[in-house]
């Protein structure tokens, strides 16, 4: 198999994992979708990253909620209420050993029409399924954290918000994947799209954050981003720290022209960029407001004590 553009080339899951399938705690080699299930024909479905830290599910509440409004956006009826869905990451979690106060991990969260027949009808399906992967994740080397990445921006455009609403969290990344494609042949980490006035938007799965003069700038929600978890958590603890925070519509030269840059998201977390499109982001190294933000990041995500598990909470569980 071909190395990826960071150098790993294992890619098989771990055969111990333990999957959330629809209520049940099943082997991974046994956790399977069926080839008619309209999130496999059509990227029917919807999905949640989210992060745990210290063994503490990270801003639970707000990630089931942008759950939910996804389902809601795509007229998915979601079989199972919020509170059991997050007694199922808890099951997940715990079925892998990582409800763990010295342990991290990534919980993957979807939900797809179900098994239909052929046709793109979604009046021809059954039951919606829902899968909870509970694992870890490393998005990027470390040392990129600490020296910063460099990234392109794509010639792919973001999807149009009438053709498909940035706020839903589908399982159709195709876009996203194409604009990928194009980071991976440059040799970099990310690519940055422009929406369909030429204004930034977003990177494939993280929002973007620049320093310019000393305000850190970000792009506005109708600019087609994901309103990311992170990115809000980011501009709350940087107005916290005293750093002016604005929301405004962002252009090439924006970027090629600031002082600082970095992407936020719940996989890559706080990542700083130090050069795009072959164009050093200030002096080339991470700047001191982006370090700011990525400490009192870390610190706020690991500050909460731990959660107590769904047995200890008191819930009966869904899992057979």
């Amino acid at each position: 198999m071909a190395k990826d553009w960071y150098g790993s080339e294992n890619y098989d899951p771990d055969p111990n994992l333990k999957i959330w399938l629809d209520g049940k705690i099943v082997p991974v080699g046994e956790a399977k979708v069926s080839v008619f299930d309209h999130g496999l024909l059509y990227g029917d479905g919807i999905f949640e990253g989210i992060r745990t830290y210290n063994g503490r599910v990270f801003e639970r509440e707000l990630h089931l909620q942008r759950f939910f409004h996804s389902a809601k956006g795509l007229r998915l009826n979601l079989p199972y209420t919020m509170e059991e869905i997050s007694t199922a990451l808890d099951e997940a979690l715990e079925a892998n050993g990582l409800f763990d106060p010295n342990k991290d991990a990534y919980i993957r969260l979807l939900a797809t029409r179900g098994v239909g027949v052929l046709g793109i009808s979604p009046l021809r399906t059954w039951k919606p399924q829902v899968i909870v992967i509970a694992a870890t994740i490393s998005m990027y080397p470390d040392e990129m954290y600490e020296k910063g990445m460099p990234v392109i921006i794509s010639s792919v455009t973001r999807n149009h918000p009438n053709a498909m609403p940035p706020r839903i969290k589908s399982l159709n990344y195709l876009n996203n994947i194409l604009a990928k494609l194009e980071a991976h042949d440059a040799g970099v980490g990310e690519a940055i799209m422009l929406n369909h006035l030429g204004y930034v938007a977003e990177a494939t799965g993280d929002n973007i954050f620049i320093v310019r003069s000393g305000q850190l700038q970000t792009t506005p929600t109708h600019a087609g981003i994901l309103e990311g978890i992170t990115r809000n958590t980011v501009i709350r603890i940087a107005r916290e720290a005293g750093i002016e925070v604005a929301e405004k519509s962002l252009e090439r030269m924006d970027l090629y022209s600031a002082d600082e840059m970095f992407l936020t998201g719940t996989g890559a977390q706080v990542i700083p960029v130090t050069s795009i499109d072959k164009r050093e982001v200030g002096n080339g190294t991470v700047g001191p407001i982006t370090r700011t933000v990525m400490k009192a990041y870390n610190e706020l995500v690991r500050s909460a004590p731990t959660e107590k598990s769904a047995a200890e909470r008191g819930l009966t569980g869904l899992a057979k």
